[in-house]
């Protein structure tokens, strides 16, 4: 049996970019290979190079201050034939790109055109690629649409970016890089904004044109469950290089290097008990100055005396703190919460019916708890979030925060409620202003509120609070586009915590992170927590997440509360079909779910190839 030739083999990739501080190497000598029909998985922490690989594979990287510095990628194209991707002409690459390579991009916001509406976008690379005519084009669209379990899918082709969830732009993404049923499918970060039931959907119909058209599939991500499930083979980055690869099963149950070992440790998993602090990467290794990795002797994270004195650890403080806080009236109440959207039609935009986005929904929430708000895409669980803070204003019901009605509150008294009540956005592209340095930013709010004698004093307490979310004090004066997607929402968290506010509302906070960056975040908001009797109401698709923060989870469907609990009675005994289906779609990563993807994966692929023989 001859050896396959792969679609795509890439040798020495560098990729560096000009800076006032020299010239940094984002990609360092990485080479790997892609066979048709195999999914190959990037993983690593934000700012490793995952995506920088991938852009420059597909020529986007931004010259200046980027350019590929060396290296080949010998493409199989069934146009031009044996090419070097770095050595094409533009025109080539143009007719190349977004035809036979086609990427899913990490943030569906900057991605899509906001001048233009959802279904046009996806028509125009139908128009430009085959020789569809305008009808045929908006009719696969709506097909792709459907495909991608859009609801609405013909109101959502003459819908604007803005008006449809983040998860939703996702969906339209994938639907977009799938349109011309490519060779190559690169997905960054392609189910980052999809909540689980919709992410198993988008991992199905990726794996289903994978195997249809013999598709290679390069998917970057930082969810190690998602990896497990659809993935033949792991590369691992690390500061621009390669430094693990192999077989998935082979990774996640025997990997050699420490920085991997790290990676697998530090994600919260649904087996095991809540804990109070994750491990994280650095529990794992050592780096000099040279950057040579050694493997710390003592891998498994055990919590100091200092962990356990403060209640990190120590149970029975949490229990006494727990009774304390429910001797207090809540911190929050939320009554009848009802928030509707009218939908106008005709000339004279009459409202004709209305969506119900919030529909009566009622809880409570005591000083120092974090309260999970779980659902589906578009269940109303931003709306929601945005609601409470008045940036969307209820139909009707009432917002009592520190025994003050929100909705009744004027302009004044709702900026100066505000400094107690913040919220960490879902985009973190979209939150940050371009035009301000990440110091700026964060500095703002102080400013507002006057916090701090003076603006010296709010530099420090600035690059105190990066250092907080894992950043560095030097990237006070960078901007925000000179960051990668994980690092702008640890900005968006400062900027959260910079005013020490009584509860924050975190949509999607860590849903950018990479598992480790994502571990020191939790472990951060949980010490804040225990610091400050920080109050959470923690927005988010991950349930293994919910799980490990939450004190109480609220599972919501079509804007109301379906059902409640702690995260050990609603995953031990879930009442409600509707959250029996969201649990069962989690991807679990477990070595004995790996087997039985690839057994899945094998049969699939084995049931294609003996269809195709007759």
């Amino acid at each position: 049996m001859a050896t396959p030739t792969p679609i795509l083999k890439v040798t020495d990739l560098e990729t560096v970019f000009s800076t006032h501080r020299g010239i940094t190497k984002a990609v360092d000598k990485v080479s790997f290979e892609i066979y048709p029909g195999e999914t190959m998985a990037i993983v690593g922490e934000s700012g490793s190079g995952k995506s920088v690989t991938s852009l420059s594979v597909m020529r986007l990287i931004n010259t200046p201050p980027g350019r590929i510095a060396g290296g080949k990628a010998i493409f199989q194209s069934e146009k031009f034939g044996e090419v070097d991707l770095f050595q094409l002409p533009d025109k080539q690459m143009q007719q190349i790109r977004g035809n036979e390579i086609s990427m899913i991009f990490q943030e569906p916001m900057s991605s899509l055109n906001p001048v233009y509406t959802c279904g046009k976008q996806v028509a125009e690379v139908l128009l430009l690629h085959t020789k569809l005519s305008e009808k045929e084009a908006k009719e696969r669209t709506i097909q792709l649409f459907e495909m991608a379990k859009l609801p609405r899918p013909e109101k959502i082709y003459d819908a604007y970016p803005h008006e449809i969830s983040g998860g939703q732009k996702q969906r339209v993404m994938i639907a977009m890089a799938m349109a011309c049923e490519p060779s190559i499918l690169i997905a960054d970060e392609p189910t980052t904004a999809l909540d689980v039931t919709v992410q198993a959907r988008m991992l199905q119909l990726i794996d289903e044109l994978r195997v249809k058209e013999n598709t290679a599939v390069l998917f970057i991500t930082h969810d190690l469950g998602v990896v497990a499930e659809i993935a033949d083979r792991i590369l691992v980055m690390y500061k621009g290089k390669l430094v693990e690869q192999g077989k998935v099963l082979d990774i996640f149950t025997n990997p050699q290097h420490p920085y991997t070992k790290g990676l697998l440790a530090c994600r919260p998993k649904l087996s095991a008990k809540p804990q109070s602090i994750l491990p994280t990467v650095s529990d794992f290794m050592v780096e000099d100055e040279q950057g040579n990795i050694t493997e710390r002797q003592k891998q498994v994270y055990e919590p100091s005396l200092v962990d356990v004195v403060n209640g990190y650890v120590n149970t029975v403080t949490g229990i006494k703190q727990k009774q304390e806080n429910s001797q207090k009236p809540p911190l929050l109440q939320v009554e009848n919460l009802k928030v509707y959207f009218p939908i106008k039609k005709g000339l004279f935009a009459r409202t004709t019916d209305y969506v119900k986005a919030v529909d009566g929904v009622s809880f409570e929430v005591q000083p120092g708890e974090t309260i999970g708000l779980v659902g589906e895409s578009g269940c109303g669980k931003t709306t929601l979030g945005r609601t409470l803070l008045r940036l969307i204003e209820p139909t009707e019901g009432r917002i009592i925060f520190d025994g003050r009605d929100i909705a009744q509150l004027n302009s004044e008294e709702l900026r100066k409620s505000r400094r107690n009540f913040q919220m960490i956005f879902q985009d973190p592209y979209a939150s940050l202003n371009p035009m301000h340095t990440v110091g700026e930013a964060i500095m703002e709010p102080m400013r507002v509120h006057k916090l701090y004698a003076s603006d010296k004093e709010r530099r420090g307490k600035a690059m105190e609070l990066l250092e907080k979310v894992g950043l560095l004090p030097e990237h006070f004066q960078r901007y925000p586009h000179e960051f990668s997607g994980g690092q702008r929402q640890r900005i968006s968290i400062a900027r959260a915590l910079a005013l020490q506010p009584k509860c924050i509302i975190c949509d999607e906070s860590v849903s950018a992170l990479d598992v480790s960056v994502q571990a020191q975040v939790l472990n951060l908001l949980n010490k804040l927590k225990q610091e400050f009797q920080m109050t959470y109401i923690f927005i988010t698709h991950d349930l293994s997440v919910a799980k490990y923060m939450s004190d109480r989870i609220l599972v919501m469907s079509k804007g109301q509360i379906v059902e409640s609990g702690t995260p050990e009675q609603l995953y031990r005994n879930p009442q409600q079909e509707y959250t029996r289906t969201l649990i069962s779609a989690i991807p679990k990563g477990e070595p004995e779910d790996i087997i039985a993807a690839q057994q899945k994966r094998d049969a699939i692929k084995a049931g294609a190839m003996s269809s195709s023989e007759f």
